[in-house]
């Protein structure tokens, strides 16, 4: 993570969107998807900020050029800033206005259309001016996953474990392909996975599988309950053949 140069600027009105549309619908999922599984994942923490398809301000060149609507730069698919106040509404992230602070961790996924620029010029973007930590893209038509890690002052690409997971020690977690259906929608999507290798769920997962648990333990109880029933029965049904009475008969009870 690089703090930069806080420079004097003038009186801009900056844009926090524009008119132009994502690449298509898996895109905005797959976005969504990263930022809901790392919310629920850091649910304790608020020492941090996760953004997707939104401005990020860098320098007055940069800026104006959004402003008069030739952006030469407007944001990743999605990224991680550590250390800032995570309770703080953003509608873009604007450089000099949060101390100097840049993404620690950005994701980009590709396109036909995007997956040149994002392998070069982005790539070379956040090595050298942003100095972000890590840097991931994914191609959802190959499934190809690449990271790197910056090492000083370049880019270092990430080895994949023996599953094609990459760690990333910013999110602290492994991101991997998971095939499965989100948003219903089947297909292989970018997922996090905690140290254990287990797959950080959204909320709306975790409340799934918390629902399915408590249905299972309830059923679990009931088998259980049934199956004591069963017993005393058994029980019940020896001590009547070998002609014993139960003991409330025998003592005069009902």
């Amino acid at each position: 993570m690089i703090e930069a140069p806080i420079p004097t600027l003038p009186p801009l009105e900056l844009p926090t969107e524009d008119d132009i549309p994502m690449e298509n619908a898996w895109h905005r999922m797959q976005m969504d998807l990263l930022i809901e599984s790392l919310l629920y994942y850091w649910r304790d923490r608020n020492d941090f900020f996760v953004g997707g398809n939104m401005f990020i301000y860098y320098s007055l060149e940069q800026a104006q050029s959004v402003v008069e609507g030739r952006p030469l730069y407007r944001g990743p698919d999605f990224f991680v800033v550590k250390g800032v106040d995570g309770s703080k509404p953003r509608d873009c992230w604007i450089v000099w206005a949060e101390g100097g602070r840049y993404p620690d961790v950005i994701i980009e996924f590709l396109s036909p259309t995007t997956a040149e620029n994002d392998r070069t010029v982005k790539k070379a973007l956040y090595e050298q001016v942003f100095g972000t930590e890590e840097y991931f893209w994914y191609d959802p038509l190959t499934q190809e996953l690449k990271g790197f890690e910056l090492v000083r002052g370049h880019y270092k690409p990430k080895r994949a474990n023996r599953q094609g997971w990459l760690w990333s020690e910013m999110l602290e977690a492994w991101l991997g392909v998971w095939e499965g259906e989100y948003q219903r929608r089947q297909l292989a999507w970018l997922r996090m996975y905690d140290r254990e290798g287990q797959l950080i769920p959204t909320y709306a997962e975790a409340a799934v599988q918390q629902a399915e648990a408590e249905r299972l333990r309830a059923e679990a109880e009931r088998l259980r309950a049934e199956r004591a029933e069963a017993e005393l029965q058994r029980l019940k049904a020896m001590l009547r053949e070998h002609g014993i009475e139960q003991e409330s008969s025998t003592n005069g009870g009902i």
